[in-house]
């Protein structure tokens, strides 16, 4: 039940954009880490956003998206460019870890819940770990579960839009203070699913 599974559907889509960073000599690792910028933007909006203007949150939301389609684009224009890599899918692993981890340190700083920050990125580690380690021990790389990347990002982005009319406290949390709560319950859910899986893919 991922968005990860859309892949593949949306690669029409893709072409201007592929086209285009490709016209400005743009190279895949260098859209990775456009990507990982706008996180850390993102991180920073969020920040601002649980502690000086809610209207921060909108601006927030549109980076997390941006992030997520740059982290779509930038396969594709390995592929366009016909430079693929085990290299490049390593680089491109270890930058969506540390934007994922970034984002969620943005969320919990702005609403100053470091232990739910804990929990939520801790899950989202371990979905992460759970889908590569499967491969690992020689099975495939695991991209189900209840919760993928693509899905995650989408949630994020989504609430984040929403925190901005939507500020105040709800059962004692912020919009941003249940969505680590969904995110640290969820991510470590859908890790117990991959494990699982792996496990029983074993016997």
């Amino acid at each position: 039940m991922t968005l990860d599974k859309l892949r593949p559907y949306v690669s029409r889509f893709l072409d201007p954009f592929v086209k285009g960073f490709d016209r400005i000599g743009m190279t895949p690792d260098g859209v990775s880490l456009l990507a990982f910028g706008m996180a850390v933007l993102a991180a920073f909006a969020f920040l601002l956003g649980g502690r000086a203007d809610p209207v921060w949150f909108v601006a927030a939301a549109t980076l997390v998206f941006l992030n997520g389609w740059l982290d779509i684009i930038d396969g594709a224009l390995a592929r366009e460019q016909q430079v693929a890599s085990a290299g490049g899918d390593l680089l491109d692993h270890v930058i969506d870890r540390y934007a994922d981890i970034v984002i969620i340190g943005g969320l919990a700083a702005g609403v100053g819940d470091y232990f739910l920050g804990f929990l939520a990125v801790t899950g989202v580690v371990m979905t992460s770990y759970l889908g590569t380690q499967a491969q690992a021990v020689g099975l495939d790389r695991v991209y189900g579960g209840l919760v993928g990347r693509a899905d995650r990002l989408a949630i994020i982005g989504l609430v984040g839009f929403l925190a901005y009319p939507l500020s105040g406290e709800y059962g004692g949390l912020t919009l941003i203070g249940w969505l680590l709560v969904f995110l640290a319950v969820v991510g470590h859910l859908t890790a117990l699913q991959r494990f699982y899986y792996a496990w029983v893919a074993l016997d």
